[in-house]
């Protein structure tokens, strides 16, 4: 398998599925691409790889899979063993609620604090938009935490976890406390271990001298 990302310091797309195929065990290659190319050169760069012209894309054999949720589930799978979804049929589709509403939706928190593992974190103002999106987060995560016990949202890490990873970068890269939105501080320690794995580790090191 074949996995194309975009640079590691910024792409939170990428990151995620990253994640979940790190999680598999299985072996592959990763193609990186320089994302923020001047005069269309990054779409250029990408369309031999992905017919949507982004990334990330999986190849595996001669099939080529776009979209991070598209191969998350395309990872599940084919690798069930891995549990990247819980087992329990009212969790998973908990986990699989969640990680769709961050995939369709908080595009002020997007927009407005991109992942930038790049540089030191710093305290930030945001929106009421944004603010709203973070106490949203906030309950999401509070809710799933309470029901599933822990340690992550819907217990053992899943695929809910991988999309909200760079949700945690985004916290800590620009000052927002979540017990100003409302946490007890179960999700601030869950965000904290989030950053902690060693799957995210390993990202987040690489990004630092790579594209």
């Amino acid at each position: 398998m074949e996995l194309v990302i975009g640079t590691k310091r910024w792409s939170t797309w990428s990151l995620r599925p990253w994640l979940a195929l790190k999680r598999t065990g299985a072996p592959f290659i990763e193609t990186l691409v320089g994302l923020r190319q001047d005069e269309g050169r990054t779409e250029a760069a990408i369309l031999p790889h992905s017919p949507s012209g982004l990334v990330p894309a999986l190849k595996d054999g001669d099939l080529t899979v776009w979209d991070s949720l598209a191969i998350c589930e395309y990872l599940a799978e084919k690798f069930p063993q891995a549990k990247l979804w819980p087992a329990d049929p009212a969790l998973r589709a908990l986990a699989r609620a969640a990680a769709s509403e961050m995939h369709s939706g908080f595009q002020s928190l997007r927009g407005e604090c991109p992942m930038a593992l790049d540089v030191e974190p710093k305290v930030t103002a945001i929106s009421e938009a944004t603010q709203k999106n973070v106490r949203r987060i906030v309950t999401l995560w509070s809710s799933l935490l309470k029901r599933s016990g822990g340690p992550f949202l819907v217990g053992e890490w899943s695929i809910a976890d991988a999309f909200y990873t760079p949700v945690a970068t985004r916290f800590r890269g620009y000052g927002i406390h979540l017990s100003d939105y409302g946490d007890d501080g179960a999700c601030g320690a869950y965000a904290t271990r989030l950053l902690a794995t060693p799957e995210f580790l390993e990202w987040e090191a690489a990004a630092r001298v790579s594209l």
